[in-house]
């Protein structure tokens, strides 16, 4: 699929849901920290990024880096459902009746460790 495929859509942000965008090495950590705790993640390997769907105005204040919230003002580009795993832009985690949002402080504890890990490798 190419960027600006009819198939995606560009939604903005902070209405129904907010976004969290981290690059792809960084959210792969936070994946794994999260596991099957995670909610909604859109996968961009255009841009070689991660995005976590939250709760609108839950992650405001948040100052992490290599971390943005994407919120009211922002827009961000929605791959149809049917769309994961693929070499652009789809649904590393599809969204579900029982997992669309990410719980926001589980996910900023995540990305604070894997933060920290990135920081501090192990040998």
């Amino acid at each position: 699929m190419q960027p600006g495929s009819v198939e995606v859509r560009t939604v903005a942000a902070g209405s129904w849901w907010d976004a969290v965008r981290v690059p792809l090495g960084l959210g792969t950590d936070v994946l794994r920290h999260l596991g099957d705790e995670t909610g909604a993640v859109i996968r961009d390997g255009f841009g070689q990024r991660l995005y976590w769907m939250i709760p609108p105005g839950s992650a405001a204040g948040w100052s992490l880096p290599q971390v943005r919230v994407l919120g009211r003002g922002c827009h961000v580009a929605i791959p149809p459902l049917h769309r994961v795993m693929c070499a652009g832009l789809c649904w590393q985690i599809p969204p579900t009746r029982d997992r669309e949002w990410t719980n926001t402080p589980r996910l900023h504890a995540a990305l604070r460790t894997a933060l920290r890990r990135e920081k501090s490798p192990t040998p």
